[in-house]
């Protein structure tokens, strides 16, 4: 998430928060907390039609799950405890799902290569059938060569 989106919920100014974070930076590993370049900050930019976050002269900082849980022993009021809080069950959430998802599509991957073995094989006896009903159909209306003979009933 970045500094101006969660500066917002914690309804603080990102300044503030950006020098709480400054301060107390030995709590941010680098895993935890970055700071986005130009490029992909505007990159961001261009994906929103109009931007909200007026003309930053700094670049924000982009913060993880472990980032944000940080921040709340950073910023010590009520209301950035009980918003940290809500993000971290959003973020977990986020986790099952991706990881619930994850089981979906191996399981469904596998159904695919089980089935589409049986779907072949009646794909081709269909198809066997099929050729085959055609070929005799073809071979009845073939003229005929040969001796004819003619019965006389």
């Amino acid at each position: 998430m970045l500094d101006s989106d969660l500066a917002e919920l914690y309804e603080t100014e990102t300044k503030r928060l950006k020098e709480a974070v400054k301060r107390n930076i030995e709590r941010f590993p680098s895993d935890s907390m970055l700071e986005l370049s130009k490029f992909e900050f505007d990159s961001l930019r261009t994906q929103n039609a109009s931007s909200n976050r007026g003309g930053t002269r700094y670049l924000p900082f982009g913060f993880t799950e472990q980032g944000v849980a940080m921040l709340a022993s950073v910023l010590n009021s009520s209301k950035a405890i009980e918003v940290n809080i809500q993000i971290v069950r959003a973020f977990v959430l986020l986790r099952q799902y991706s990881l619930t998802h994850a089981d979906l599509t191996k399981k469904l991957k596998e159904l695919k290569n089980t089935y589409n073995k049986q779907f072949k094989d009646v794909y081709e006896a269909l198809n066997y059938l099929l050729t085959k009903d055609k070929q005799k159909s073809e071979q009845n209306e073939r003229k005929r060569i040969g001796y004819k003979t003619n019965t006389i009933d």
